[in-house]
């Protein structure tokens, strides 16, 4: 599976964006994991939010719990991130990625991941 991220631009603070993931070559299977990723300058890979493609539940990350929500869109094969409310603070560049043997012990672990997107740059004015 190829993952191709898009949908990152420059919002002010308070704004809306809504990243896009979408998968080409097989598509996404119905087990394991997929989830959103974001590195800002000089900070560790951080969890924001993931989706157990099985069940669908979905997990967040505390910072972002309320103002981002991830979907899946079976029919396209791409994983949605709408991201409201974003603040200077949420400006980094975002990944996707996803395995599909993943289990929900490592769905915020990158480490676990071992397919991903090129990333998307995310930026917010305060």
């Amino acid at each position: 599976v190829q993952l191709q991220a898009s949908g990152g631009g420059l919002v002010q603070a308070g704004g809306s964006l809504r990243l896009s993931c979408a998968a080409s070559g097989r598509t996404f299977s119905g087990s394991g994991n997929m989830a959103w990723f974001r590195q800002s300058s000089g900070k560790e890979r951080e969890f924001v939010a993931g989706i157990r493609l099985g069940s669908l539940s979905t997990h967040y990350a505390d910072s972002v719990k309320g103002r981002f929500t991830i979907s899946r869109d079976n029919a396209k094969s791409t994983v949605f991130l709408q991201m409201d409310s974003l603040k200077p603070e949420d400006a980094a560049v975002y990944y996707c990625a996803t395995n599909p043997r993943g289990i929900l012990s490592s769905l915020r672990l990158s480490s676990q991941y071992n397919n991903w997107g090129q990333g998307t740059q995310v930026t917010v004015s305060s």
